[in-house]
């Protein structure tokens, strides 16, 4: 596709991958529109990129359906969704918690199919359209403490077959990145020290554009993005 006619919508956009993708998409030429659950956090993302910032919680489907209209009415239509929030928790089995796992499956999993159910309603009646789930290389293989997060990823990476097989014959691409660990403040609780070997969000979003820039008739199903040689 070509970036400079695209409309797109990143969840998750006001800080990280997001942020990073929505900038790059933005030095191409689209039309960007970016969502959080932070009002001041989306603004203060969105208005140095000259991007639409939509205060929303993919969480809550009254939400998600807003944040869908709002994008479609701002951009006069819209054709690309980067399906990218969520965040982490971990514990072991014995110390995890009920309603924590319903949480981060209530964004990472939940969030992600109303997203996507909304985009994919208005892509089916344009007959086109582009959806890339950011899942994970924790949705590939399990971890010790993984449980709630992994287990999230795995469900997206099902998600993604199952829309694929769905909305192919609707000249819809649905495509998945997986990245592994990344230097974000995604990791609530989990410390990392930074470093020059380890992958950054500018590197997962260079991989979505790649993506996205392939011609209209061709698509990566599936793309995994490790870091060469981490600390």
């Amino acid at each position: 596709m070509d970036l400079k006619t695209a409309r797109v919508l990143v969840t998750g956009g006001s800080s990280g991958i997001g942020l990073d993708t929505a900038q790059q998409l933005r030095a191409r030429g689209a039309q960007v529109a970016i969502c959080g659950r932070d009002a001041a956090r989306v603004r203060q993302a969105a208005d140095p990129i000259g991007a639409l910032g939509i205060a929303a919680d993919v969480s809550d489907e009254a939400d998600v359906i807003r944040l869908v209209r709002t994008v479609i009415h701002a951009f006069g239509g819209y054709d690309t969704l980067v399906n990218n929030a969520g965040f982490g928790s971990f514990a072991p089995l014995v110390e995890t918690d009920l309603t924590e796992m319903q949480r981060v499956f209530g964004t990472n999993v939940f969030g992600a199919m109303m997203v996507a159910r909304e985009s994919a309603r208005h892509f089916i009646s344009q007959s086109r359209g582009n959806i890339v789930n950011v899942a994970s290389t924790a949705g590939q293989r399990g971890f010790a403490g993984g449980t709630a997060y992994s287990a999230s990823k795995f469900a997206v990476s099902a998600m993604t077959e199952c829309w694929r097989a769905e909305l192919r014959k609707h000249n819809i691409r649905v495509m998945q990145i997986n990245p592994s660990e990344v230097q974000t403040a995604f990791f609530a609780g989990r410390e990392r020290p930074q470093s020059d070997r380890k992958l950054r969000s500018r590197e997962i979003a260079q991989a979505i554009l790649s993506m996205l820039e392939l011609d209209d008739r061709g698509f990566v199903t599936e793309m995994s993005v490790w870091a060469t040689n981490p600390d």
